[in-house]
C-alpha cells in the first residue's frame, strides 16, 4: 500500500494564505474582506501555529543569510492602530538581527524631497541574504499624498507633470519597480492590515487609558480617522491597481491581532520554503583543505596533553 505524499509547508498553511491573497486576477472590493475573520482557530490554537511559524522562520532565515542569493522585502500598510508595530515585534522575535532590518518611513526630509518619490525606499532595500521590513512604504506616496494634496505640492515636481493621471502613473511606476526587484532576486510581500473602524476606536481608547501606550497617541490620529472613508477608497484603489502575480497583496484581517500574525507568518514561511534555501556546500578542494586543518588541530590537542603530563 503506497503512502500518501506528505504535504508541503505551503499546502499545510494554505488556509491561512489563499483566502487573503489578491494577485490582480479578477475583481477586487475591499468590503468583501472581513476584518474579524479568524478561520478555524481560537487564540490558544493560534498560539501553537505562531510558535511553529516562528521556529521555521528562524531556520529559513539562517539559510537565506548563508546562501546569499535571495532577499525578502516585506511591506506593511495599515490605518493607524492597525497593529503593524506589534505584528513585526511578535513575528520576527528571535530572528538574527544581522540578517533583518526594519525601516519605519515618516514624513520625508528636505533631502528626500529633492529626489524622486521612490529614492528613499530604494536605498533602504535589503541586501542579498537579508530580510527588509518596511513599516509603511512607497505606497504612502499614493495614499497620504493622495488624501492630502498639499503634501504632493511639497514634492517639487514640475507643474506640468502634476496631472489628473499622476496616481495611475505612480501605480505603474511602483508595479514596474516591484517587477524589477523580483527579476533581481528580491521577493516582495505586501500586507495590508485590514482593521475595522470600531476596532480602531477601541485601540485608541486603550492607548489613552494606558500610561505605557499614551506615547503612541497623537491628535493627528483623530484628524485622520475623520477621513476614514477616503482612506478606505484609496486603499481599495491601491490594491486593485498594484496587485500582480509577482507581488500580490495580502489583505489581512486585523481585528484579532493573533490571527493577523498567523496569516502574516504563514505567508512568509510558505514563500521562503518555495525558494529552496540551502546552506552552501563546500567544493572538493575545500573539503580536502578542511581535512588537513582538522588533522593539524587534532595534533595540537595531542601535543598539548603530552606536555601537560
Amino acid at each position: 500500500m503506497s503512502k500518501k505524499p506528505s504535504k508541503s509547508l505551503a499546502q499545510e498553511l494554505d488556509r491561512y494564505i489563499t483566502p487573503f491573497r489578491h494577485d490582480g486576477s479578477g475583481k477586487f472590493h475591499l468590503k468583501d474582506y472581513k476584518t474579524d475573520e479568524r478561520g478555524d482557530l481560537d487564540k490558544e490554537k493560534a498560539q501553537a501555529v505562531l510558535e511553529s511559524n516562528k521556529k521555521r522562520m528562524i531556520e529559513f532565515q539562517e539559510k537565506l543569510y548563508a546562501q546569499d542569493r535571495w532577499s525578502l522585502l516585506i511591506v506593511f500598510q495599515a490605518m493607524d492602530a492597525g497593529g503593524k508595530d506589534s505584528a513585526i515585534k511578535a513575528i520576527f522575535e528571535g530572528i538574527n538581527p544581522q540578517g533583518c532590518e526594519v525601516h519605519a518611513f515618516k514624513a520625508p526630509s528636505s533631502k528626500e524631497l529633492d529626489h524622486d518619490f521612490l529614492w528613499r525606499h530604494m536605498i533602504a532595500l535589503p541586501e542579498r541574504g537579508r530580510i527588509g521590513i518596511f513599516n509603511r512604504s512607497h505606497y504612502e506616496e499614493c495614499l497620504v499624498t493622495r488624501v492630502h494634496p498639499e503634501i504632493l505640492a511639497k514634492e517639487k515636481l514640475p507643474p506640468k507633470l502634476v496631472t489628473k493621471h499622476i496616481w495611475r502613473e505612480r501605480f505603474e511606476d511602483i508595479s514596474a519597480f516591484e517587477r524589477y526587484l523580483c527579476r533581481n532576486g528580491t521577493v516582495v510581500l505586501k500586507f495590508f492590515l485590514n482593521v475595522s473602524r470600531e476596532e480602531q476606536r477601541k485601540r485608541f481608547l486603550e492607548r489613552l487609558e494606558d500610561p505605557a501606550k499614551q506615547w503612541k497617541f497623537s491628535m493627528d490620529d483623530i484628524k485622520e480617522r475623520a477621513l476614514w472613508p477616503r482612506y478606505q477608497a484609496v486603499y481599495q484603489d491601491i490594491v486593485r491597481h498594484t496587485a500582480t502575480p509577482h507581488a500580490p497583496w495580502y489583505v489581512v484581517p486585523a481585528d484579532h491581532k493573533w490571527f493577523a500574525r498567523v496569516v502574516i507568518g504563514s505567508v512568509i514561511n510558505a514563500t521562503l520554503e518555495k525558494l529552496d534555501l540551502r546552506f552552501p556546500r563546500a567544493d572538493k578542494a575545500s573539503l580536502q583543505e578542511f581535512e588537513q586543518v582538522r588533522q593539524a588541530l587534532e595534533k595540537e590537542e595531542t601535543g598539548g596533553r603530552k606536555k601537560a603530563k
